[in-house]
């Protein structure tokens, strides 16, 4: 084989280089995100209803399947115009991502992205939904300084 020394030495190189991050990665522990549920919609409907739990469905469903429960959700309320969900324990909800979903788990970069970043998925519900605005903590600022802040302007109205 005409050069064949260097095809050789080439395609190691070549297979050396494509398979440089799966040895490099090799024994490495990754963990398992654990989404943040503290928000303060969470904690006063933990208080109100006295469940630990209290979500549209049960962690152990929702881990897995809120996809398939949103794509429902999406299904019934723009093609067949319902707009209520009852869930397994029989309590009802609006079906709404922004309006049911994220009044609870508002702390997107905590809980949806934490995630879905370690799955390496790109969900698709902020191509027609408004993704919710995380609140920065701002500095503090001493009483009196003239870079006090401003009083804040109300939110936009969510669609």
């Amino acid at each position: 084989m005409y050069n064949g020394g260097k095809i050789i030495i080439g395609l190691l190189i070549f297979a050396a280089l494509v398979t440089s991050p799966f040895w490099t990665n090799a024994g490495r522990k990754v963990d398992v995100p654990e989404p943040k549920v503290d928000t303060p919609a969470i904690k006063e409907a933990q208080a109100a209803l006295g469940k630990k739990e209290v979500c549209v469905e049960p962690r152990s469903f929702m881990r897995g399947g809120h996809m398939q429960l949103l794509n429902q959700w999406r299904d019934s309320a723009l093609r067949q115009g319902k707009r209520v969900y009852t869930n397994s324990e029989g309590r009802t909800f609006n079906i709404s991502l922004q309006n049911t979903c994220m009044k609870c788990h508002s702390n997107k970069k905590n809980f949806c992205d934490k995630c879905h970043n370690y799955l390496a998925v790109s969900p698709y519900c902020w191509d027609c939904h408004i993704a919710p605005k995380e609140e920065e903590r701002a500095p503090a600022v001493a009483a009196g300084s003239e870079m006090a802040p401003a009083a804040a302007a109300p939110e936009e109205a969510k669609l």
